[in-house]
């Protein structure tokens, strides 16, 4: 690794790359100022026999301003505190010989370290993961911990990427989760922010050419990856996720934001990054997924083989927001542009983006490219996730306020279609504690985000009540724990394994290999029928009515095999939130 402290057989190597200033000095806790050697590339750097795990430091600037190392390992006393130096290479694994596992096994569980337990820690989630493999996850995706500032964040505020932040626990405590998870054949992705740095506690633009004018993002000026200096952001940001697969030994990564990485060099960061961390990972299972708020399925792109080319797939927003509206009936914002029948949810199940170039009025223009030529594990779907409860001024869950028939049948949708379904922490078992924005800054960035908030999502029902929650309170952060008692007397824990269980059995033996361009549908009112060719000469029909009221079937639902059956017929007719699910063999909707 380029960055941060190494260890050489003189003592420890201390380096920075600043290269706004012609001196740095390098302050070790209990000892002397010392003068670092310049380099002419902007390097300054400095031996010490003397130091060694569990030292601390700061690097002074001219000015006197004492800043953390940009790849500190570990922050013990946050982000405006020093850095420590820890030997990662010292942690043991138990799972040498874990290769991850193939993509289309993948049920993805979303969960965020400080509100998954009482606890908040690394370790805590530890003691859960046999209810996570119970349940039938496959995978967790883990909510930002690269170091962000005070007492409790989301984590998209973070400001040092190589440190896991000290509020969860040291790094050999990711470790030993990572370590864990892969002991019961659960992979691990990380949520990264590379699209911006968090307000509070980022020194780098101190003393190195962090931003810049050139683009502009949601949070001020972008990050400097095609400008004057660039070279060294790049590499600070791809060494980055290189050094979460190859130390702590993750499984890929959910990217946040990636419209908002904006990059003007001959090969864009994403695509270098994508093809080094690959690399990187050599046999193992990697994958990669984006957040893209502009449906550019370019990204997704396979090769002849069907692997992907860059990225595995795509959080779809598109089909989240169709599976809400069929079970609140919400109309409000966004969700405006996705209300109407059930066509829309036909297409997000057949092809994966609604809007696939057409003008959307919320965003006030096109959004999307086509992607009905890509397979269906291109697309990661979910009924909840931390941005959709987040985005409420209550971030109260779909359970909170739907009735149990609808979440049941979005729910029998989302993890039986053939994309890749993702739950959000205590989705299985019904929990219905909020999950609001929370962040922990100093007071005068506090009122901002307060501010900000209220602004951002105007468009929004509650925004502008004296009831919203402040998003900087010890409460609203209290309010997000789980309360992990309430699982035991769930009938939809239940729910929820048979479903998994059917997933594994049925469904996923029929992904591996399944091509694009394979699904079609048909729609009449809240009635819908979905047709998917997948693998081995099968083919996936599932038949919904997702309104209040019977309607006729749009084809017949006794041929092949049933495999899922709920709510039932009258008199010929489907009842309200019948959903059932048949696998055959030849021909499609009749």
């Amino acid at each position: 690794m380029t960055f941060g402290p190494a260890f050489s057989e003189d003592g420890i190597l201390f380096r920075i790359w600043a290269p706004l200033h012609d001196c740095v000095l390098l302050r070790i806790e209990g000892a002397d100022l010392r003068p670092m050697q310049a380099d002419d590339d902007g390097w300054h750097r400095c031996v010490v026999a003397e130091a060694g795990v569990g030292t601390r430091y700061r690097f002074v600037l001219p000015d006197g301003l004492g800043v953390p190392d940009p790849a500190s390992r570990f922050q013990p006393e946050d982000v405006h505190g020093p850095s420590e130096v820890v030997d990662l290479s010292a942690y043991r694994w138990k799972t040498t010989a874990w290769r991850g596992r193939p993509w289309e096994e993948m049920i993805i569980y979303e969960l965020h370290i400080g509100c998954f337990t009482a606890q908040g820690t690394f370790r805590a989630v530890i003691e859960r993961l046999d209810h996570l493999r119970e349940l039938g996850v496959t995978a967790l995706q883990i909510m930002p911990v690269a170091e962000f500032p005070g007492r409790y964040s989301w984590g998209y505020d973070g400001v040092l990427p190589y440190a896991p932040d000290s509020s969860y626990g040291r790094p050999e405590d990711l470790m030993e989760l990572v370590d864990g998870a892969h002991e019961r054949g659960i992979s691990v992705f990380l949520d990264a922010v590379y699209n911006h740095f968090g307000p509070e506690g980022n020194y780098i633009p101190s003393y190195a050419p962090l931003f810049t004018d050139h683009h502009k993002t949601p949070w001020g000026r972008g990050v400097n990856y095609d400008g004057d200096g660039s070279e060294m952001i790049r590499e600070f940001i791809i060494e980055n996720a290189i050094y979460w697969i190859t130390e702590f030994r993750l499984d890929g990564f959910r990217f946040d934001a990636v419209h908002a990485i904006k990059d003007d060099s001959r090969e864009h960061l994403l695509h270098a990054l994508a093809r080094r961390v690959r690399a990187a990972a050599g046999d193992r299972q990697v994958h990669l997924i984006v957040e893209n708020e502009e449906n550019d399925s370019d990204l997704l792109q396979r090769d002849e083989s069907g692997a992907a080319r860059l990225f595995t797939a795509q959080w779809n927003d598109d089909l989240h927001h169709v599976l809400h509206i069929a079970a609140t009936g919400e109309t409000f914002g966004y969700y405006a542009d996705y209300a109407g029948d059930a066509d829309k949810l036909g297409r997000a199940l057949a092809e994966g983006f609604v809007f696939q170039g057409e003008h959307m009025p919320y965003r006030g223009g096109s959004r999307g490219r086509p992607s009905g030529h890509l397979p269906p594990t291109a697309f990661v779907s979910f009924i909840q996730n931390h941005d959709q409860i987040g985005n409420r001024a209550l971030g109260d869950r779909i359970m909170a306020s739907s009735p149990t028939d609808a979440v049941k049948a979005v729910t029998s949708i989302y993890l039986l279609a053939p994309e890749i379904p993702m739950l959000f922490m205590g989705e299985e078992w019904g929990a219905r504690e909020p999950f609001p924005f929370f962040c922990d800054f100093d007071e005068g960035l506090n009122e901002k985000v307060r501010k900000g908030r209220r602004e951002e999502l105007s468009r929004l029902p509650g925004f502008d009540s004296d009831e919203l929650l402040d998003p900087t309170a010890p409460s609203t952060f209290a309010a997000a724990k789980l309360d992990w008692s309430k699982r035991t007397s769930s009938e939809m824990l239940e729910f929820y394994r048979m479903l998994l269980d059917l997933r594994h059995r049925r469904i996923v033996p029929l992904l591996k290999g399944a091509g694009g361009g394979n699904g079609v549908y048909r729609s009449a009112g809240a009635t819908l029928a979905v047709d998917w060719a997948l693998a081995g000469d099968r083919r996936l029909h599932l038949h919904a009515n997702l309104g209040g009221e019977a309607a006729p079937p749009l084809s017949r639902h006794d041929e092949g095999e049933t495999i899922f059956r709920l709510g039932g017929s009258d008199g010929g007719r489907l009842a309200p939130w019948t959903v059932i699910w048949s696998i055959s063999k030849g021909e499609g909707l009749t």
